[in-house]
């Protein structure tokens, strides 16, 4: 039972007994105001058809106000409570996954895909709060609403009772079952096919320009079109089961309602032989007669969700397992060394690779097939060039310490003492799609540097280039960046991400694509500068690898590695 992964992701929510018990207790309070709002409103009927002095009715009357009034506030009540604890518990689960991801091992984290991590963070999330909305509490509010009716009726006629008992049964229990079993390898194939669609869309929007340069715009739109259509073809499956478990209810309220009036008559019978007896108030009472057919219609209210319910948890269930597939690959062969803040190596240092070769688990194995070996030291250029898919970006990734080796190894020493230091402490990987923050300009510096001042910020963005566009900001350092990266153009963007690099204190930078987006001239003049050609923009005491696909004419002293089978030269 603990190893189901809805029941894993329950705790994932953080969810306060107070808070369950609260929205419990008002969905049940709702759902018995209907209940009792039902029994009495057919006794009243009933008995007002007998035409008694007002004052006999007045308590009644009063009380089905009462119950009117309370059960649309319940319920309202109740909606405002499961929603606020859904969408605290969604916001608390998300937190905890971010979390988990940027703690746990980072060679996993690094190998997810973007649109595979929007779903997971997104659409997954959602359906495991709605578990608590559609799923849980609904389940508890149906199974004591059911129970609660059933004693009524019991009060009233056994046989009835037992004949509502298996009716609930079929509703609250067999229906829901049904569907969530025709549901379970729809929602499957759907979630799979899904997040298919998700990653082309999210690839054919993000990089069009790419994509239409190099001619595969319509190979992209072509899969995210495929993979629509398998999750429409997979949403149809199993929908026979889920017609007969939405059949079942209004099959079960009519068998249920049709042998209550069966038993009225029967009793009726037993009593005068004939119809009459109903009006002779002898054993069987008008009022009973109407509590005997209203009261099952006003039960089945309360077990007519659960059949969405069912749909609903497997749903959730199958979404659930996809989010703790996350957590668990975050956390295995997480250590301390993982998961522990790293500070940032204060000295020079120096990298050397020996017979290294590099990859990543949905990659094929990059390098030369004898290995790379490389020697930087301080003031070392390096450039990774190469088309894509080759594995530029994967070496960075593997000289930052963010993915173990394949083979050969990478070692890092500090200059002065030649002890040992971990690449994650002395080098810095800065993403080619690296996120710009909805937030002011500022603080999205800061990212890079919390006591960052505002004249290293200023600096920084002269030497990038960026002076001209900080002086037109309205605000200045304080001008909010609406929508992020929409709120700049494709080149103020690699710039803005450039300055981060320049403001980052590790003694080896890591760039990936710092001139995409760029024109063609600034992108060689930015280019000369990074590998030190002319006005070198590190300086001397930094080692600096920048993966680019086309090189300068002019580079330097600078290296070049192609990852697609040349060594270093």
């Amino acid at each position: 039972m603990r190893d189901d992964p809805l029941i894993r992701a329950l705790g994932l929510l953080g969810l306060r007994r107070g808070a369950v018990a609260k929205a419990l207790l008002l969905g049940v309070g709702g759902a018995l105001s209907a209940l009792g709002l039902a029994a009495l409103s057919a006794w009243l009927i009933t008995r007002a058809w007998q035409q008694p002095p007002v004052l006999y009715l007045s308590v009644a009357i009063t009380a089905v106000r009462a119950l009117g009034i309370s059960r649309g506030l319940l319920r309202y009540l109740e909606r405002l409570a499961t929603h606020d604890l859904a969408l605290r518990a969604m916001s608390t689960a998300r937190e905890r996954l971010y979390r988990a991801l940027a703690t746990g091992n980072p060679a996993y984290s690094v190998t997810l895909r973007r649109g595979e991590l929007l779903t997971r963070t997104g659409d997954d999330i959602d359906e495991i709060g709605n578990a608590l909305i559609r799923g849980l509490i609904p389940i508890g509010v149906g199974a004591t609403t059911a129970l609660a009716a059933v004693v009524v009726m019991a009060v009233v006629s056994i046989p009835a009772a037992s004949v509502l008992a298996v009716a609930l049964i079929v509703s609250g229990g067999v229906a829901p079952w049904l569907a969530a079993r025709g549901a379970a390898r729809t929602i499957h194939d759907g979630a799979q096919a899904g997040a298919e669609s998700a990653e082309a869309t999210t690839a054919a929007l993000w990089h069009a320009a790419e994509l239409t340069v190099a001619r595969r715009r319509a190979q992209i739109l072509a899969a995210a079109a495929d993979a629509d259509r398998r999750h429409l073809e997979a949403t149809d499956r199993g929908r026979r089961m889920e017609a007969a478990a939405a059949a079942a209810t209004p099959l079960s309220m009519g068998v249920s309602l049709l042998a209550a009036c069966v038993i009225a008559i029967i009793l009726a019978s037993q009593v005068s032989g004939s119809l009459a007896g109903i009006a002779s108030g002898e054993g069987l009472t008008p009022m009973i007669l109407g509590v005997l057919i209203l009261l099952p219609l006003s039960a089945f209210e309360s077990t007519a969700p659960l059949t969405e319910a069912g749909l609903q948890l497997e749903k959730s269930r199958q979404s659930a397992a996809r989010v703790m597939a996350l957590v668990d690959g975050a956390r295995e062969g997480a250590d301390d060394a993982d998961t522990a803040d790293v500070p940032v190596h204060p000295g020079a240092v120096e990298v050397t690779t020996s017979g290294l070769r590099w990859g990543r688990a949905d990659r094929a194995l990059a390098g030369p097939a004898d290995g790379l070996d490389l020697d930087l030291r301080p003031g070392s250029r390096l450039a990774v060039v190469g088309p894509s898919g080759v594995g530029k970006s994967t070496l960075l990734l593997t000289l930052a310490g963010l993915l173990p080796p394949v083979a050969g190894e990478v070692r890092c020493v500090d200059v002065s003492t030649r002890a040992e230091v971990g690449l994650r402490a002395a080098a810095c990987y800065f993403a080619e799609e690296a996120h710009i923050f909805s937030t002011s300009v500022r603080e999205n510096l800061r990212v890079a540097r919390g006591d960052v001042t505002d004249e290293e910020i200023g600096e920084a963005l002269r030497t990038v280039g960026l002076d001209g566009w900080l002086a037109r900001l309205p605000e200045g350092l304080d001008t909010t960046l609406s929508g992020g990266a929409e709120a700049v153009s494709g080149g103020e963007r690699r710039r803005l991400l450039l300055a981060r690099a320049l403001l980052h204190r590790a003694p080896v930078v890591l760039l990936d694509e710092p001139t995409e987006h760029l024109s063609a001239d600034d992108a060689d003049h930015l280019l000369r500068r990074l590998l030190g050609a002319e006005d070198d923009l590190f300086g001397p005491d930094r080692i600096v690898v920048v993966v680019t696909h086309q090189l300068p004419a002019e580079i330097g002293h600078a290296k070049v590695v192609e990852p697609a089978g040349a060594a270093a030269r």
